[in-house]
């Protein structure tokens, strides 16, 4: 099947991001033997937007994928490629985010990375049993430290993942740069129409990340795939499910980060630039049932900034 070609969106920075994203998250032990194949293989597929984070423990696999697509004649230049990682709530804090990109960089083997995100709205410490303490959140001199990074030319675009609309209101009062992107679960079954028309108002592009719900991860949920009207709509236009749920989110204005570790899945996820869903698809997916999978209880604790789920989301949940 020859390569298929993604469109770009223009960001508030100025930068184009191709209009799917390849995820990398999911493994609690990523091998290089077995991933690095296969994100060549999207490459050769037609993806150039990679997602990856310091928490993942893929960025060395992304950057190995990306030298030997290069070797291959795969892409012509970095350039092709981008690149999105991720500062991990430990690092949340003003001094700690050049060191952490720094980090990122030299395990990806680039200069720079495309879109630089601040992973959660939190900061944790970790003690000696490995367990999750959260501690106040600067959010202001977080931000400055990632402005400092955009300035230095190590991240072309900056911006925030799991952000409510009241967190990204008090960092646009705070912000020079303002965030290029909020990356967030966004799928049919978890629509966040508030936040994507706040989002829109302020000119911050939305990633979803669960796009087709996190299937089969331990947090996923089965409500995409399995829905009985994306399945009724799929068999209408004999599609698959998975593409009607991914060119919703295109419809929307969202960008999909979408990942399959299976050959024909991966093409077949590409398959959704050339054609639209009616208006009677949209509002029956409407009506679809409304529940967020990746709730953040983790961070959520008595002694901690967020006593409740209500508190951590601002209500929006």
């Amino acid at each position: 099947m020859d390569r298929v070609e993604i469109p770009e969106v223009v960001l508030n920075s100025g930068h184009k991001m191709p209009a799917i994203g390849f995820g990398t998250a999911g493994s609690m032990s990523p091998s290089a033997e077995h991933l690095t194949p296969l994100f060549i293989e999207a490459i050769a597929a037609g993806y150039r937007h990679f997602d990856t984070a310091a928490i993942y423990r893929t960025e060395e696999i992304v950057g190995q994928a990306g030298a030997e697509a290069l070797a291959r004649g795969l892409i012509k230049s970095r350039d092709e490629l981008f690149i999105t990682t991720k500062l991990w709530c430990s690092d949340a804090e003003h001094d700690l985010v050049l060191p952490a990109l720094s980090e990122s960089l030299r395990k990806l083997g680039l200069q720079y990375v495309d879109l630089y995100l601040i992973h959660w709205p939190i900061r944790i410490k970790k003690d000696d049993t490995n367990s999750i303490k959260t501690m106040h959140f600067d959010i202001k001199g977080t931000w400055e430290g990632m402005e400092e990074c955009c300035r230095m030319g190590l991240a072309k675009s900056i911006g925030v993942s799991n952000y409510s609309c009241a967190k990204l209101s008090t960092l646009l009062e705070n912000a020079t740069i303002p965030p290029a992107v909020n990356q967030v679960e966004l799928n049919v079954s978890w629509q966040q129409q508030k936040l994507m028309e706040f989002c829109k108002d302020k000119g911050i592009h939305v990633c979803a990340f669960s796009s087709l719900g996190a299937y089969g991860s331990h947090w996923g949920t089965n409500a995409v795939m399995e829905s009985p009207i994306l399945k009724d709509i799929a068999a209408a236009r004999n599609t698959t499910a998975a593409q009607v749920a991914l060119r919703w989110i295109r419809e929307q204005g969202a960008t999909p980060i979408v990942k399959s570790f299976n050959g024909e899945r991966m093409r077949q996820n590409l398959q959704i630039f050339d054609w639209e869903l009616t208006d009677e698809e949209v509002a029956k997916m409407k009506q679809i049932p409304q529940q967020k999978a990746n709730t953040g209880k983790a961070f959520v604790s008595p002694e901690g900034p967020y006593k409740t789920l209500e508190e951590l989301w601002d209500g929006e949940i």
